[in-house]
């Protein structure tokens, strides 16, 4: 059995110190924040010791006694990493919301299709964006997957490739690359020549572009059945022309674990914060901002904070012919409130649910429900909206075909077709 621990710690003199979670597995593993910093000690303690260690502290105690040991000791364990993540990110004032924005688009028909609902169940070459533990199920030796998809009426492009491969029976990699952009755009900055004439021949185009590029690496546990885990190392590359870019790095991490029917995944996106390092041209544009009474941008820092994502899943036996899947997920951001669901100047959590009907593995009806927030409308009462997601898949022997109908979690924009190719290959046919 587990015991669990929740402490506050408050010191003498009643300066708040923080909080510190106790997981005591035969041995406790505690961490105690700092008074004046987000930095934390950690120390290894056995059980049997009390609280005569901190004399002038008051404890709250809350204990829990838990059925399954194995899975939720882990799952806690990164639960707390992806906290200390969070509040180690949150001491930086210069965090902005929606940063790497384009990375929580989503890849893959079928998880548009169920509206992002993938982390627990997702067991592809795809588990690389949606959480890396689900490499280690590939079904082939390798898998390649692309993905095109057009938004804002074919203005913006977003496409997508992969490929993943089976080390051996217990672990997996992945590497994939990401690219969300607007390209052909015109520049002006020429337009007029030196005399005053409009001089069309002058005008160049420029594109606006997000790229990444992500290697993973997965793992199923050796000692607790039915555990899984798994990381991503990623690189991000931002361009606006020759004005602007920026480079970036990241970590991510992912678990999940299987029990009967049931299925948990967790996903912590940008454990450590991810960075990106922005420099400007101002070369041609100094002279614009000046006569425009623009402040001149300066290179800088961009961070984008942690956030986790949780899911629970199960699978439904209908019949020998039939058989259904839903999960349902949690996306819990922690760059400050969003209009979503449950929102709060700390964290806020957008719920998501998706759902999966198959014949025979052969032929796939899925629908998703997202975006799910409260909008005030002229008579200034909140009224519930949400955005459906509906999809088709086919597998064709080694060939899935997937299409989804979806769109950006944004109100005014509208549905996009979007369609996604999964090749399964055996070493046989290599």
């Amino acid at each position: 059995m587990l015991f669990i621990q929740i402490g506050g710690y408050c010191c003498s003199e009643g300066v708040p110190i923080g909080t510190g979670y106790e997981v005591q597995v035969a041995f406790i593993f505690q961490t105690y924040p700092g008074r004046d910093s987000y930095g934390a000690t950690c120390n290894l303690q056995h059980a049997s010791k009390t609280a005569t260690e901190f004399p002038n502290c008051n404890r709250i105690i809350f204990e829990v006694w838990c059925k399954y040991l194995r899975s939720l000791y882990i799952f806690l364990i990164l639960f707390q990493i992806t906290l200390f993540g969070c509040l180690t990110a949150n001491a930086q004032d210069n965090a902005p919301k929606y940063s790497n924005e384009f990375l929580s688009i989503g890849v893959g028909a079928r998880a548009l299709g169920m509206s992002n609902s993938q982390v627990g169940i997702v067991d592809d070459v795809t588990s690389a964006y949606w959480n890396p533990a689900g490499l280690t199920d590939l079904a082939y030796p390798y898998e390649v997957s692309l993905m095109h998809a057009s938004y804002f009426a074919g203005i913006a492009n977003y496409d997508y490739g992969a490929l993943a491969a089976k080390i051996d029976d217990n672990s997996s990699f992945g590497l994939s690359v990401y690219r969300f952009g607007v390209d052909n755009i015109p520049n002006t900055l020429e337009l007029i020549d030196n005399d005053g004439n409009i001089r069309y021949d002058r005008i160049k185009s420029f594109s606006v572009a997000d790229y990444a590029f992500m290697a993973s690496y997965a793992r199923k546990s050796a000692g607790y059945k039915g555990l899984r885990y798994g990381a991503n190392v990623k690189i991000i590359r931002r361009i606006a022309g020759d004005f602007a870019s920026a480079t970036g790095f990241g970590f991510d991490i992912g678990a999940q674990y299987d029990h009967n029917l049931w299925k948990l995944g967790l996903m912590a996106r940008d454990i450590t914060s991810t960075f990106n390092f922005w420099s400007f041209n101002n070369s041609e544009l100094e002279e614009v901002f000046l006569a425009t009474n623009n402040e001149i941008p300066e290179n800088s820092l961009e961070i984008t904070l942690p956030k986790f994502i949780i899911a629970v899943s199960r699978n439904f036996i209908i019949n020998e012919k039939f058989q259904a899947l839903a999960e349902f997920d949690a996306d819990i951001t922690t760059d400050g409130k969003r209009n979503v669901l449950v929102k709060s100047n700390l964290i806020s959590i957008d719920p998501h649910i998706g759902g999966e009907l198959n014949y025979r593995e052969l032929v796939f009806f899925r629908l998703g429900v997202g975006n799910i927030q409260k909008m005030s409308g002229f008579d200034k009462i909140d009224a519930l909206t949400f955005q459906p997601n509906l999809g088709i898949g086919v597998k064709l022997k080694r060939l899935h075909i997937d299409y989804a109908l979806s769109k950006l979690n944004l109100e005014d924009t509208v549905y996009s077709n979007i369609f996604s190719l999964k090749l399964s290959i055996d070493k046989q046919n290599m």
